[in-house]
């Protein structure tokens, strides 16, 4: 088929790649202007449009998508189908009745479970026990549209954002190149008026480990901002990084070292701080950073 693509971020790019290699054209990529980025603070493409200019395909990256100009432009691409996976804009009206056969978007939730920007980090936050990924056919509402194609898998344990991830992205790639191929054959199968949440984009205030919470709940968030943005805490002066931790038993005042190897009281039970980062420098196991960064026994994390 004749495809335009919309995405942005690492996720979307196993998807872009998939696409390709199943045969299909890509007509142009749009996703989000380059960043500043890095010490110079210099413009860096996103991961899709180095994907996408890799493979010699036209990349496009308007502001937004509310101009007639950029709809016009969009509408003169004549794509079958849009695939759409995290490019980050509100796609107006024009632009969804613009391909022939609608706009398609690989959300990386179990809908109606988790409409929204950060369907990831909110289901570890919320102790989810499996996501997946829907293709859902995309209408004016946010993630509201009927799905295709649905597909779950377990969250395990230890899972953090950045594993859970790489999981869907693929287990996304996959999808839509199925749903592609099937898409004669579908029902779209409209989303259940119950259950439904939303993954509100995380706040950088969320991200502060906040002690007095039960533990069960902060290794949840650790994991949830792992490896970025991180949840992070101070000792001293200093803010620290936390990128992994594990629950034990303990009591005390919340936030207290219980001894010199970083178990931290909560609210209730106690949490071991596992792997851990100091403001420019690597990531590392608690027990080399201790090497340079006292926590006695009694130190206030906070």
């Amino acid at each position: 088929m004749r495809l335009g693509f919309m995405g942005t971020p690492d996720f979307a790019v196993p998807a872009l790649e998939a696409l390709i290699d199943a045969g299909h054209e890509i007509a142009a990529v749009y996703c989000q202007p380059p960043r500043p980025a890095g010490r110079g603070k210099r413009p860096r493409p996103s991961p899709v449009q180095s994907a996408a200019e890799a493979r010699g395909i036209e990349v496009r990256h308007p502001a937004s998508l509310r101009k007639e100009v950029d709809q016009q432009d969009f509408a003169a691409l004549e794509p079958e189908i849009a695939v759409v996976a995290a490019y980050g804009l509100i796609l107006p009206q024009p632009i969804l009745d613009a391909p022939k056969r609608g706009c398609l978007n690989i959300h990386a939730s179990l809908l109606p479970r988790w409409r929204g920007a950060a369907p990831i980090q909110r289901a570890i936050m919320a102790g989810d026990s499996e996501t997946g990924v829907c293709i859902m056919a995309m209408e004016a509402g946010l993630d509201t549209g009927p799905v295709l194609l649905r597909e779950a898998v377990p969250i395990e344990p230890d899972a953090d954002a950045g594993a859970l991830h790489d999981t869907l992205a693929a287990l996304g790639a996959r999808l839509i190149v199925e749903t592609l191929g099937r898409i004669d054959g579908l029902v779209p199968v409209p989303q259940s008026a119950e259950g439904m949440t939303y993954a509100a984009k995380i706040d950088k205030a969320e991200t502060r480990i906040d002690w007095a919470r039960p533990a069960v709940e902060i290794e949840r968030l650790v994991r949830a901002m792992a490896p970025t943005p991180g949840a992070w805490t101070e000792v001293g002066s200093e803010r620290v990084k936390v990128l992994a931790a594990s629950i034990e038993t303990g009591s005390g005042a919340p936030g207290t070292a219980l001894d010199d190897r970083l178990l931290v009281a909560c609210g209730t039970g106690a949490l071991r701080l596992k792997r851990l980062q100091r403001a420019g420098r690597a990531v590392l196991p608690a027990e080399e950073v201790l090497r340079g960064l006292d926590v006695p026994a009694g130190t206030q994390l906070g």
